[in-house]
């Protein structure tokens, strides 16, 4: 197959140079192609290298690299879907697999003028592989393997086709869904991250600078975990509510096999992939303070949260912990826009 891998980011990476090895023709979009040289290297944490292959061509045009496409994987981050969808309009042709890693982030309604006109959209419910780069361009790390994948599809009846053909490229069964909104609703970063990170600055307003940047995962704390209890129920229940198939959304206590509070603190901390993981934070003159350009809060609050808020509106369940969590990100948002302008000001 031709496939193409559109963002060269951690799995836009592992992803070209993974496919590569297996034979395909791999067109790599990306936003600096003078610093690849086409050549690709996947590597385990012990520094042992997994595999090494070559990309047939390097473009930093999204739309001229779909072109002739069989697949066409997206790993941007959801903030980028709806002007790649606007890119790609025209160029995409019906048949064309679009394949959305992970799924979630508004994906559906994002690329829906491109489904319109023929193209088929996959989307994974969770990444197939933890992954990290090694150096830009050149290799990656392939980090906590998935056992088990889920994908859905637009229109819905193509989501086995497109599980076989997921399962033949990375070796991982896959499990088709009945709907792409088991994949919108997915627990996983709109409730994993925006926890962690309320937990964390909650008390945050302009000018407040923190002495240190905590890992984000290994010094996971109960006060997250007990955050991110309260948006799992709360999501089990819009789940239960909506009259749709989504017995495929599972419950993170069930994912992470962590039934308590500090069963789950323990869990998030000791998983090996989710190590060295700095939270996104900048630095700034005597320590640090939070990062709202970074994808965590950029991504994960307006094109995941909020998703989750707007649906639980709709079906008339309450959902008080995830709407705390999204009114603190605007009021965040709104005082940082606000000392920005008096800043200009002066």
């Amino acid at each position: 197959m031709k496939i193409c891998v559109i963002g060269g980011g951690n799995l836009g990476t592992l992803i070209a140079a993974e496919c590569a090895a297996k034979g395909h023709e791999v067109v790599l979009a990306v936003s600096d192609p003078e610093h690849w040289n086409g050549e690709l290297s996947v590597w385990d944490a012990q520094e042992t290298c997994l595999l090494r292959a070559r990309v047939a061509s390097v473009t930093n045009r999204p739309e001229q690299a779909v072109q002739g496409a069989d697949m066409v994987f997206i790993t941007y981050p959801a903030s980028m879907f709806r002007a790649l969808a606007q890119q790609l309009l025209g160029t995409v042709q019906p048949g064309q697999w679009l394949v959305v890693v992970p799924g979630s982030g508004g994906a559906q309604e994002a690329f829906e003028p491109l489904t319109d006109a023929g193209a088929v959209l996959l989307g994974m419910q969770r990444v197939h592989c933890i992954a990290r780069v090694r150096k830009r361009g050149d290799s990656v790390y392939a980090l906590g393997r998935k056992p088990l994948l889920k994908a859905g599809a637009v229109p819905s009846d193509q989501a086995e086709r497109g599980s076989h053909l997921l399962e033949a490229l990375f070796d991982i069964p896959c499990q088709p869904l009945p709907n792409y909104l088991s994949v919108t609703l997915s627990p996983s970063n709109p409730i994993l991250h925006t926890s962690r990170l309320y937990a964390m600055f909650r008390d945050w307003k302009p000018g407040v600078v923190y002495p240190r940047c905590p890992l984000f995962y290994e010094d996971w704390d109960d006060e997250a975990s007990e955050l991110l209890f309260r948006c799992d129920d709360e999501l089990q229940k819009l789940c239960a509510t909506i009259p749709d198939d989504l017995s495929s959304v599972q419950s993170l206590k069930e994912y992470y096999e962590s039934p308590t509070v500090p069963a789950m603190t323990n869990k998030i901390r000791s998983i090996p992939a989710f190590r060295d993981i700095l939270s996104p934070m900048k630095r700034v003159e005597g320590g640090w303070e939070p990062d709202f350009s970074s994808r965590y809060f950029s991504a994960d609050f307006p094109f995941g949260l909020k998703i989750l808020t707007d649906l639980a509106s709709k079906w008339n369940v309450a959902a008080p912990t995830m709407n705390e969590i999204w009114n603190w990100y605007l009021r965040c948002t709104e005082q940082l826009q606000a000392a920005q302008g008096e800043e200009k000001k002066r």
